[in-house]
């Protein structure tokens, strides 16, 4: 069993900057890919990015200019920095991780809400 712990979400106000963090109970270093996603209320999940093992990265759109995903292997952990964050940025963000061979993991969430 791995476990997937998200850190960083909170109250932010729009234009502001959080930094998510996902601690995993296991090496990364092997891991294929690690990503973030995230739901809002009445929406289904959706990819917001992801790292490969080479730390090739692919973003959503929607946030590509403004987030930024890295890992560090050491740490057994995956990041995402937020910036100039929009109300529409709220949610629930998710961390995965897939080690390959159909093992993926899934973190708890943390919430992130965008708002004066």
């Amino acid at each position: 069993q791995v476990q997937l712990v998200e850190s960083g979400g909170g109250l932010v106000q729009p234009g502001g900057s959080l930094r998510l963090s996902c601690a995993a109970s296991r090496s990364i270093f092997a891991a294929n890919e690690m990503g973030w996603y995230r739901q809002a209320p009445g929406k289904g999940r959706e990819l917001v990015a992801t790292i490969t093992s080479d730390r090739g990265t692919i973003y959503a759109n929607s946030v590509a200019d403004r987030f930024t995903i890295s890992r560090d292997n050491s740490k057994n952990t995956v990041y995402l920095q937020m910036d100039s964050l929009k109300p529409e940025d709220t949610a629930v963000y998710y961390c995965n991780v897939d080690y390959g061979l159909g093992m993926k993991y899934w973190g708890k969430g943390t919430l992130v809400t965008v708002s004066l």
